[in-house]
């Protein structure tokens, strides 16, 4: 069974739960009947979101939140960009070329390497250079967003590290009988995280809020 949970960084800068559900799936349907609910429950005002490149949360979350800027994963989009390098002893070049591009100090400065690292593929991996042109330039969002900020909001690691610690202790259960009762632990495990992050440091310095150059 799938849990989709939804993270979300207040005004003060500090991590909250917005969000749990269960499902067999993580089917379009699902993901926009969830998006509908935080909204119906009063999330508004909301500027940016990082996830993954799931085609049912890319499209609910555009039918939900339209026009909000989103951030493709770094993390993941390094993963996905070795299904295109057509040897193995290529990857921890091509791992490092994708890195040199989103550790770049600004969007220009990223997209002018992106060319260059596509062209130098051009002939010897023609797939990778074109899924490179496509794809890389969804993680380069973060871009718009204060310097300070872009390191903890270029990837999804927040939630990783939330779905890692669920994985991890809904594991010792090893069967629920049904969905609710999966769904009552992993309500029980959020809340726990959720009062941790609440009570503990600042995610982000919303006063450090400096807009980069492009």
């Amino acid at each position: 069974m799938r849990r989709p949970r939804c993270p979300d960084i207040t005004a003060e800068g500090k991590r909250s739960i917005l969000g749990v559900s269960v499902a067999l799936s993580e089917a379009e349907a699902h993901w926009r009947t969830f998006f509908q609910g935080l909204v119906q429950r009063g999330l508004c005002g909301v500027t940016y979101i990082v996830s993954d490149d799931h085609p049912g949360m890319a499209a609910a979350r555009k039918a939900v939140f339209g026009p909000v800027p989103w951030q493709r994963c770094q993390f993941h989009l390094q993963q996905n960009a070795q299904a295109y390098v057509p040897r193995l002893d290529q990857r921890a070049e091509v791992a490092r070329a994708i890195r040199s591009v989103l550790d770049c100090p600004s969007r220009h400065a990223a997209e002018l390497r992106l060319k260059e690292i596509a062209s130098d593929y051009a002939k010897s991996a023609p797939q990778l250079a074109r899924w490179l042109e496509e794809n890389l330039p969804q993680g380069f969002t973060v871009f718009a967003l204060p310097a300070a900020h872009q390191k903890r909001l270029r990837t999804s690691d927040a939630l990783e590290r939330v779905n890692q610690e669920l994985k991890r202790r809904t594991r010792v259960a090893r069967v629920f009988p049904n969905e609710v009762s999966l769904l009552r632990l992993t309500t029980a495990l959020l809340c726990e995280t959720n009062d941790d992050w609440e009570t503990g440091k600042i995610y982000l310095n919303m006063e450090n809020q400096t807009r980069p150059s492009v």
